[in-house]
C-alpha cells in the first residue's frame, strides 16, 4: 500500500492517529543566532521590540510521496538512512514581541531581502543587514504585528553570497546546458563563469557563438574562440565588429546537476513547520503553540516567478495536505515562472527584452485561469493543481507597467489568442502605472547613457502597502479586497503596439517590446533552443498626455507633470530594443508658449496648475479617492498631500 493509501485508511479510523504518526517535513532546525531584542531595541508601537532569529532548516521528502513526485530527478537524489532527500535551507525569522498571528514569508530574490526596500522604504543593504535601529525603514509590517520570515531555495548562491540552500548532486550524470552571457563592454579576452561544471574540457566538444540581437543567426565569425580556465571558467577571444551588447553563447555537455526543484520543496517544508509545529525545534513555538494561523507568501521579481512555480506545481499543499499560504503576493512577476524545476536549472535567468530570451522560464501557462495553448493544444493553468487539494491562496498579482513591455504582463488578463480571461475568484491583479522594474525607495529622476529617456523613479511602496493590508484583511476576515486595476480587454484598456501614442514630440516610441513566444529546446544535444511560434501580446492604451489609463495610478500619474513610459529605448548599441527593467519620464513644457513652440499637444504646468496651491489641491484630491477605494493608506496620502502643499513634486 503506498503512503498515500495508508493515509486514507488510517483517516477511517480516526485524524487523531495520523497527526501523531506522520513525521515532520522539517527534521531538524538548527539557531545559529538569536537577537533579543533587534534592531538595537527599536520599539514598534504595540508590539514592542522584535527578536531575530538565524537558523538553518533541514528538510527530508519522500520520493515516494505523491505531493514530491512533481520535484525533477528526486528519485535519482541520493537518500539518508530513513530513505528520504535532504537539503539544507537558511531561514531567518524576525518577530515584534506580541505578534499578531501572521506570518509573511518573503522568498528571497538571489539570496537577497527585498521585503525592505519594497514596504519600509529601506535600502536593499539595510533590509539585507537588519541589525541597525534605521535598518526596519517606517517599521511598517512589524508595527502591524507581522511575523516576517525569509527562506533559502536558491541552490547556486555562492556562500556568504545571501541566502541560500545546500542540495543534493547527482554526482556522474551528465546532459545538455547552455550559458548566454552580455558583457557590456568590449575587452578582450574576457573570463566567464558557467553555471554547471564541463564534463569534457575540450573547447572542440562545446559550441560558442556570438550575434547582435536574439532573433539574429548564431554566428562563428573568424577571431571567435574559447578556451577552458578550469571545468566551470572559460576565457573567451571576442571577434571585430560587435559592440558590448553582444550576446555570447555556449552549449555544452555538463555533469553533476544539483536537484534544484528540491529549493520549491524548502519553501513550502520550512513555511509549514514555522506555521505549524509546536515542538521546540520550531523557534516561533510557545506554550504549545506556534502563534501562527495565517500565513502569506511573497516575491519580488524572481522570487515573484517562484512564488507562481510553488503555486502551479501544486506546493502549496504540503505533505499532510494542508494549505501552506492562505495568501500569495507575486509581485513584479508578469507572465512569467522561472527555470527552476529541471535537470541543469538555472534559477537566476530572466527572459529580458535582450538577454535570456531563450530560456523556459516564460512559457505556457501564464494565467491563473485554465485556458487553451492556440500553439500546442494544451489545457493549463496555474490554479490548476491546487483546485483539485482545494489550497487554493487568495491571490494578489501586483506588476509594475514595465512588466506590460518587458514581461508578457497582458497574457495574465488574456489567452494565447488575445481574447479576454476571466480572473478566478480567489484572484485580484493590480499594476502600478508608469512604474518601473523596481525603483528604489530613493530614486529620482536620472540620466542613463544606454536609454534614451530619462529613467523614471516611481515607486511601488505606497501602493504594495496598501494592497498587503487589503490581502491581511481579506484571509483573515473575508473582506473583500478593491478589484482588479490591470490593463484588459474588457475593459478596453489593451491595444496593440501601433499607433498606441499621440504625437508627443521627444517620445521615441516605435513599438518595441518583448516577444511572448513559444520555444522548445533544440532537437538533439549541443542544439539550439528554437522559436516555435509567437502569441499576440497587447500593451496598455495611453491617456491625451501619454500616460497609461489603466492600473492603479497614484497621484504623481492622477496629477502628472510628465509623461510617465513605462518603457525606455536603448540608444547607441546595436542591441536597438528596450532598456531592462527601465521606464522613461518626458516632463511637460513648463509654458504654453513653450507647449506651442514645440508642437507639444500636451498642457503645460501653467495651463494645468495656475498656482502651486492648485497643485498641491489637485494631489490632494487624488489622494483622498484612493484612500476611499482603499489603493493607498491614510499616512500615505497624508504625506503626498503635504509633499505637494510644501511645493514638493509627488512620487
Amino acid at each position: 500500500m503506498t503512503r498515500m493509501g495508508r493515509a486514507a485508511a488510517l483517516a477511517l479510523l480516526g485524524g487523531g492517529v495520523i497527526a501523531g504518526a506522520a513525521e515532520a517535513e522539517v527534521t531538524r532546525f538548527e539557531t545559529v543566532s538569536v537577537e533579543r531584542p533587534a534592531l538595537q531595541g527599536r520599539r514598534f508601537g504595540e508590539r514592542g521590540t522584535a527578536e531575530k532569529i538565524t537558523g538553518r532548516a533541514t528538510i527530508a521528502l519522500d520520493p515516494a510521496d505523491p505531493h514530491n513526485a512533481i520535484i525533477a530527478d528526486i528519485a535519482l537524489a541520493p537518500r539518508n538512512a530513513e530513505g528520504r532527500v535532504e537539503a539544507v535551507a537558511d531561514v531567518v525569522v524576525l518577530r515584534p514581541e506580541r505578534p499578531n498571528g501572521l506570518l509573511l514569508v518573503e522568498i528571497p530574490n538571489r539570496g537577497r531581502k527585498l521585503m525592505g526596500p519594497l514596504f519600509e522604504g529601506s535600502s536593499t543593504e539595510a533590509s539585507g543587514r537588519l541589525a541597525q535601529a534605521d535598518d526596519a525603514g517606517r517599521g511598517f509590517l512589524l508595527s502591524r504585528g507581522y511575523t516576517l520570515a525569509w527562506i533559502g531555495w536558491q541552490g547556486d548562491i555562492a556562500p556568504g553570497a545571501g541566502m541560500g540552500i545546500r542540495l543534493p548532486v547527482l554526482q556522474g550524470v551528465t546532459g545538455p546546458s547552455r550559458e548566454e552571457w552580455v558583457f557590456d563592454h568590449t575587452k578582450s579576452p574576457v573570463t566567464a563563469t558557467l553555471t554547471w561544471p564541463a564534463a569534457d574540457l575540450d573547447p572542440a566538444k562545446a559550441v560558442l557563438t556570438v550575434r547582435a540581437k536574439p532573433e539574429d543567426p548564431r554566428a562563428t565569425p573568424p577571431g571567435l574562440s574559447f578556451r577552458y580556465r578550469d571545468a566551470k571558467t572559460i576565457e573567451i577571444t571576442r571577434p571585430e565588429g560587435f559592440d558590448g551588447s553582444a550576446l555570447y553563447e555556449l552549449r555544452y555537455t555538463a555533469r553533476d546537476p544539483a536537484v534544484m526543484g528540491l529549493g520549491l520543496a524548502a519553501i513550502r517544508d520550512v513555511a509549514t513547520f514555522l506555521r505549524h509545529d509546536a515542538g521546540p525545534q520550531n523557534p516561533l513555538a510557545r506554550d504549545g503553540s506556534s502563534g501562527i494561523d495565517r500565513a502569506i507568501g511573497f516575491g519580488v521579481s524572481q522570487s515573484g516567478r517562484v512564488l507562481r512555480d510553488v503555486l502551479y506545481l501544486g506546493l502549496n499543499e504540503d505533505e499532510r495536505g494542508r494549505m501552506v499560504f492562505d495568501g500569495m503576493m507575486p509581485h513584479i512577476a508578469g507572465s512569467r515562472r522561472s527555470f527552476t524545476n529541471a535537470r541543469f536549472a538555472q534559477p537566476g535567468r530572466n527572459p529580458a527584452p535582450h538577454l535570456d530570451r531563450y530560456y523556459p522560464a516564460d512559457q505556457f501557462p501564464f494565467a491563473y485561469a485554465t485556458t487553451t495553448d492556440a500553439l500546442t493544444g494544451r489545457r493549463d493553468g496555474l490554479f490548476l493543481r491546487c483546485r483539485l487539494g482545494n489550497t487554493c491562496p487568495r491571490l494578489m498579482h501586483v506588476d509594475s507597467e514595465y512588466e506590460m513591455w518587458g514581461s508578457r504582463g497582458a497574457l495574465v488578463t488574456t489567452d494565447t489568442r488575445g481574447a479576454h480571461v476571466a480572473q478566478p475568484p480567489e484572484v485580484r491583479a493590480y499594476m502600478i502605472t508608469g512604474a518601473p522594474h523596481f525603483a528604489a525607495p530613493d530614486a529620482v529622476t536620472t540620466r542613463e547613457p544606454g536609454c534614451a529617456l530619462p529613467v523614471s523613479p516611481v515607486h511601488a511602496g505606497a501602493s504594495a502597502r496598501a494592497l498587503i493590508t487589503a490581502l491581511e484583511a481579506w484571509i483573515t476576515d473575508g473582506v473583500e479586497p478593491p478589484e482588479s486595476r490591470y490593463p484588459s480587454r474588457a475593459d478596453g484598456t489593451l491595444g496593440p503596439a501601433a499607433h498606441l501614442y499621440p504625437p508627443i514630440p521627444g517620445l521615441p516610441y516605435t513599438g518595441l517590446y518583448n516577444p511572448a513566444q513559444w520555444v522548445e529546446p533544440g532537437a538533439g544535444p549541443g542544439d539550439p533552443p528554437v522559436v516555435r511560434g509567437t502569441y499576440p501580446l497587447l500593451l496598455p492604451k495611453v491617456d491625451p498626455d501619454g500616460n497609461t489609463l489603466a492600473g492603479i495610478r497614484l497621484p504623481l500619474i492622477e496629477v502628472p507633470r510628465a509623461t510617465y513610459t513605462a518603457w525606455n529605448p536603448t540608444r547607441g548599441i546595436a542591441a536597438e530594443t528596450l532598456c531592462n527593467q527601465k521606464a522613461g519620464v518626458l516632463p511637460f513644457p513648463d509654458t504654453k508658449a513653450a507647449a506651442r513652440a514645440a508642437n507639444d499637444p500636451r498642457p503645460s504646468i501653467e495651463e494645468r496648475y495656475p498656482t502651486p496651491g492648485a497643485y498641491a489641491a489637485a494631489v490632494k484630491a487624488a489622494a483622498d479617492r484612493m484612500v476611499a477605494e482603499r489603493t493607498l493608506l491614510p499616512a500615505d496620502a497624508e504625506e503626498m498631500s503635504a509633499a505637494a502643499a510644501e511645493g514638493q513634486l509627488v512620487r
